[in-house]
């Protein structure tokens, strides 16, 4: 079936019981029970289940996508912590059991690669497989942690403590990022919108600072997290983007990739040209199509039989 280019992919959004109430979830495609292959997807540090929008709508009729907006994130920015990649997997295991779903592939953007990098690390039987989206490579431990930290967060800190004088100068803003100036789209306002508390005094961004300052410190200096990919079983695919944040270099530098793919032979690496960290998964671009191709051909791997002819 071919996938409609137009209109909302999330035909149905759920709320899932978790520790201090509950998470988000919106699903693209038939019920995981009735779904052909089931994709559980993770969103970047400031973003939202929105990121998935664009990808969604290219995926196959028969592929189910399960995005959450996690803790302290989109529809779930109440959520009380504590934060960090502990509880992400926690909830994450949480809508796994609540739509009944035993294994599928872990798909994370950004900080969400090294969120499904730990789950398939620490609950190996519930990954099909997991996609890394410009992200989840293991690194070492900073010499100067501290200041790794604060350059890490201070900006994504500073923009959501902003507040805008209406909705649309928030999506405004968004629409002057670098990384959009050739790609905005439909998806990309109705993310920007999606991410705004406007409390008739301003609107800002609904993440939680408190959430990404935890998460960004366990990327950087916890232990399990920034090596958890050395600990997957299954099957791992990484496709890194040609450009980075801001449409310049790579945030994954071609020396890093080129030594990760060397030692880790079983994974298969793909540099996906013409997109940027965001334009990889969001807007006009090639990326999205790019993410849903590399979701379709993990779901055609696993409805092939182990030993038929491929």
């Amino acid at each position: 079936m071919e996938p409609s280019r137009t209109g909302d992919p999330f035909t149905a959004r759920f709320e899932v019981p978790v520790a201090g109430g509950s998470l988000h979830v919106a699903r693209a495609g038939p019920p995981p029970d009735a779904a052909e292959y089931v994709v559980l997807a993770a969103h970047g540090v400031t973003a939202s289940l929105m990121t998935w929008r664009p990808v969604a709508r290219e995926l196959d009729g028969g592929v189910c996508l399960l995005a959450p907006d996690l803790r302290g994130r989109g529809r779930s920015a109440t959520l009380p912590g504590p934060y960090g990649m502990a509880i992400h997997v926690a909830d994450l295991i949480a809508v796994l059991d609540h739509v009944g779903a035993a294994s599928v592939l872990l798909a994370g953007h950004s900080m969400g690669a090294y969120v499904m990098a730990l789950l398939a690390a620490q609950h190996p039987e519930r990954a099909e497989g997991l996609l890394l989206l410009d992200a989840g490579l293991p690194f070492a431990r900073p010499e100067d942690p501290a200041q790794m930290l604060e350059s890490a967060v201070a900006n994504a800190v500073m923009r959501l403590g902003i507040t805008f004088a209406s909705v649309d100068q928030y999506v405004e803003g968004w629409r002057a990022h670098p990384a959009f100036t050739h790609a905005w789209d439909d998806d990309i306002d109705a993310y920007a919108r999606y991410d705004i508390v406007d409390d008739g005094h301003g609107a800002r961004c609904a993440a939680s600072a408190a959430a990404v300052r935890a998460d960004s410190s366990d990327m950087i200096l916890d232990d399990p997290t920034r090596t958890a990919l050395d600990r997957v079983r299954a099957p791992v695919q990484l496709l890194r983007a040609e450009h980075g944040l801001f449409d310049d270099d790579p945030l994954i530098p071609a020396d890093a990739l080129h030594a990760f793919a060397a030692a880790h032979r079983s994974v298969r690496v793909e540099e996906v040209a013409g997109v940027n960290h965001y334009t990889l998964i969001m807007g006009d671009s090639p990326g999205p199509r790019r993410v849903a191709a590399a979701i379709e051909a993990s779901s055609r791997a696993r409805r092939v039989p182990a030993g038929s002819a491929r």
